[in-house]
């Protein structure tokens, strides 16, 4: 059995601003820290064999911190970078629904790219490191369209949040993922 436990990377100044960041490198602030801080914490009394994260300093700073704790190998992989959103990044919810309200964005990363990413990656990953217990440190809307494909569309769809920080798990048995948690947060700090 081969578990993968997804943990949404900390909170950004532009995740507060409501500002989708997609590939735009923005930083951890104090509020991200100690969620990252909080999963470090969380995570330490279990056995994990490997952090994987995602390249932009967000999820690696997350994952930097998980790993203080759990003094597990960290590897970053471009696999789980966040989803592109091309014109869009940095726009605000508003800004995005006046100058694109049918949600298609020119420069996007389409779904079919983005499904065939996390398959692949899945795939890299569960055949490197078969039978055992992984966290990888990834995007909002990069999770959740791995669980929405996971669940046939019974979450994560696109009017729901994912928090930061929160934890999301797959398990593989019988070349099969069924998904165990989708977006928990009791760790966290209200």
């Amino acid at each position: 059995m081969t578990e993968i436990c997804f943990i949404r990377h900390g909170e950004t100044d532009w995740n507060t601003l409501g500002k989708l960041q997609g590939r735009t490198n923005i930083a951890l602030n104090d509020n991200g820290i100690q969620q990252a801080q909080a999963c470090a914490h969380f995570l330490k009394n279990s056995k994990w064999d490997l952090i994987i994260t995602s390249p932009l300093e967000r999820a690696h700073k997350t994952a930097a911190i998980i790993q203080q704790e759990l003094d597990t190998p960290l590897v970053k992989m471009d696999t789980f970078i966040e989803i592109g959103f091309g014109a869009a990044e940095g726009l605000t919810i508003e800004e995005r629904m006046l100058l694109y309200p049918d949600k298609v964005y020119p420069d996007g990363e389409t779904d079919q790219a983005v499904t065939q990413r996390f398959l692949n990656g899945l795939l890299d990953v569960t055949q490197q490191y078969t039978n055992q217990r992984i966290l990888i440190v990834s995007h909002g809307a990069f999770i959740k369209s791995i669980f929405r494909y996971y669940s046939n569309g019974a979450i994560g769809n696109s009017q729901s949040k994912i928090a930061n920080g929160s934890f999301s798990t797959l398990k593989l048995e019988n070349n099969q993922f069924k998904v165990l948690n989708y977006n928990e947060t009791p760790h966290l700090p209200s």
